[in-house]
């Protein structure tokens, strides 16, 4: 298959973060970033959504939206075919591994608050004390720590009573990033992941199954564990909203995801 760009758009796939990216505050997609992706698709490129929330978290988003492709979800532990509703690849994180992690991380900072996400369509987000779930997610309490390891998982959510975000991804990072991938997918969203595991292993397999490359690809998104895919991909946009950290390897900066910031730039690349 050519991949050269979309007549009267110059690349053939838009991958777009959902959480502080695709979707405003309430969830929803405006009108203006609806009609935008709809006229880059009707000049020949897809859309594919790239997004740190597992399936379950996703599929109810992208079913209200009349998303009928591919999706990769669980920061690229997942490869979700939302037509289908069916996953075609799952990443687990080794629980052995995590453990050790977790217990490096706590000698390192101390006790941790704990959630975990379960592999699989109707994996569930198990939340332990403390741990404060964002938004109105649905997520299933536990007290037992043990719980967290009775099935495979594809991920762990950390937090910390008194470090931020980017101090607990940095301590966690010299502490165990040589048994886990850390990453901060969202404000108290810091998360252990199987090793080497990033948005951009997920989307180079999807982008395989839709015979795209790397450099076909436009990224869109609004926090560091966005970063992978913007080196992956050929140009990345972050929004206005957006991690610093991001910021400074973004090609390019656009407006937030309240002010419709993917159509500002899909508009400008369609001349319209």
């Amino acid at each position: 298959m050519s991949t050269s760009a979309a007549p009267g758009f110059p690349y053939r796939l838009i991958a777009t973060d959902l959480d502080g990216t695709l979707l405003r505050s309430d969830e929803s997609v405006a009108r203006r970033t609806r009609e935008a992706l709809a006229a880059a698709t009707a000049a020949g490129a897809a859309h594919i959504v790239v997004t740190g929330r597992a399936a379950p978290w996703t599929r109810h988003i992208l079913d209200d939206l009349g998303y009928n492709g591919l999706a990769v979800c669980a920061q690229g532990a997942q490869v979700y075919d939302a037509g289908e509703h069916r996953l075609l690849t799952s990443v687990t994180l080794d629980r052995q591994l995590a453990g050790v992690a977790i217990a490096k991380i706590e000698a390192e900072v101390g006790p941790l608050y704990l959630a975990a996400s379960r592999d699989g369509l109707e994996g569930e987000v198990l939340v332990g004390p403390g741990y404060a779930v964002t938004g109105k997610l649905p997520a299933t309490p536990f007290t037992d720590a043990s719980d967290l390891w009775t099935a495979p998982l594809n991920k762990i959510y950390i937090q910390h009573p008194s470090l931020t975000d980017d101090q607990l991804a940095q301590a966690s990072r010299e502490a165990a990033g040589g048994f886990v991938t850390v990453t901060m997918a969202g404000e108290g969203i810091v998360e252990l992941l199987p090793l080497g595991l990033s948005k951009a292993t997920g989307l180079s397999l999807a982008a395989r199954r839709l015979g795209m490359k790397a450099a076909d690809t436009i990224a869109f998104g609004d926090m560091p564990n966005d970063i992978p895919m913007f080196a992956w991909s050929s140009y990345g946009v972050a929004m206005a909203n957006a991690h610093e950290e991001l910021k400074a390897v973004a090609n390019e900066v656009t407006s937030s995801n309240e002010e419709d910031g993917i159509a500002v730039v899909l508009e400008r690349l369609l001349g319209r």
